[in-house]
């Protein structure tokens, strides 16, 4: 939709001595004032055949024509070729491998070039279906899989395993310190009383929230953690794992300020690497769910994205030179970064989180 209607009115005589945005706002209460007056700017309404201004009179008779355009918001559903990883596709599921940097659905800031505008491409007959299909989102910065519904009935079903929490999402993230083991973080999640634009973890009206965790490779200051969502609230990885005062690196919301925890000593190349990372390093590598209409149990993955690999590759040969830089001074090593980390990314570990550590 680029246009709406045009609108043809006749001032009426009690709106005599009014200013032209003043008449149009009690004559047309649908639209904000200061809609109307940008539709004046623009040169969108005529009185009398002719470009009307905002501060002009008016005197009750003139006709009135008002060329309405619809805001950003109201245009956001409308489709745009854009590329999309497909995974997996058949006539009631599609799952994508999602790019950082794309964001899911439009919002402030972000009312077009988003996955929504790429699916009615894609799908125009997901139009019909709330949301164009999404049934759950991924940050902007965040890459990896996400499932869309393609009809209504299969919508219902993945939102109803949401909420049974039937679905898996796992994640793998690189944060900031020492994590040992695994464990669970159950802490509540709301707006940051201190600034609405995050969210944090709230003793009150907050939203119960659990992530597991796992920390898969340690390093000097660091650590590659895998994380399994019980539920799904906003920033929820970023903000439990901040609460362990572990944040994701590349965080510009949750993370350090500057982008590097005080007291570090970092060796240049890996203070390089750190900087250089924008976005917060997490990834959705694994989805599991019960397709809606086949009722067979299905699981995707999705390798590590290139950034990331490169970032855990400076990682490993900063830890690999400061052991070797330990030993020549005769110092005692904890771990050996030297040895081959010999997990499976991708091992089926689901037994793993049955457990209840802390």
């Amino acid at each position: 939709m680029s246009t709406l209607e045009p609108i043809t009115l006749t001032i009426p005589n009690d709106c005599g001595s009014m200013r032209l945005d003043q008449a149009l706002a009690k004559l047309l209460p649908e639209f904000s004032r200061s809609r109307l007056q940008s539709w004046i700017k623009e040169g969108l309404v005529t009185v009398a055949g002719a470009k009307g201004d905002v501060k002009q009179k008016v005197w009750g008779g003139e006709q009135v024509i008002v060329a309405p355009q619809p805001t950003a918001e109201e245009s956001a559903y409308k489709a745009q070729d854009i590329p999309l990883n497909i995974v997996y596709e058949d006539d009631q599921l599609l799952v994508i491998d999602k790019p950082a940097g794309l964001v899911v659905h439009p919002a402030a800031g972000n009312w077009e070039g988003t996955l929504l505008n790429a699916l009615l491409h894609h799908l125009p007959q997901v139009e019909s279906v709330p949301r164009a299909g999404i049934v759950h989102r991924l940050d902007k910065e965040t890459s990896g899989l996400l499932v869309v519904a393609k009809t209504l009935q299969a919508q219902t079903d993945l939102v109803r395993q949401l909420q049974a929490r039937t679905v898996k999402r796992e994640y793998r993230a690189i944060v900031w310190g020492v994590v040992h083991g695994k464990g669970k973080v159950d802490a509540p999640i709301g707006r940051d009383p201190h600034d609405r634009k995050k969210m944090a973890v709230v003793k009150h009206f907050g939203k119960h929230a659990v992530t597991h965790f796992e920390a898969m490779e340690t390093f000097s200051w660091h650590s590659y953690v895998r994380c399994l969502l019980e539920t799904g609230r906003t920033h929820q990885i970023r903000v439990h794992m901040q609460s362990l005062k572990a944040p994701l690196v590349g965080d510009p919301v949750y993370g350090p300020r500057g982008g590097v925890m005080a007291g570090v000593k970092m060796s240049d190349t890996l203070a390089e690497a750190v900087r250089g990372f924008k976005r917060q390093a997490l990834h959705a590598a694994r989805l599991g769910l019960i397709h809606p209409q086949t009722r067979e149990p299905m699981l995707w993955q999705s390798e590590l994205p290139d950034d990331m690999k490169a970032l855990l590759a400076v990682l490993r040969e900063d830890a690999r030179e400061a052991v070797s830089a330990a030993e020549e001074q005769g110092e005692a090593v904890w771990w050996d970064p030297t040895e081959p980390y010999e997990y499976d990314d991708f091992a089926d570990n689901e037994d793993d989180w049955d457990e209840d550590e802390e």
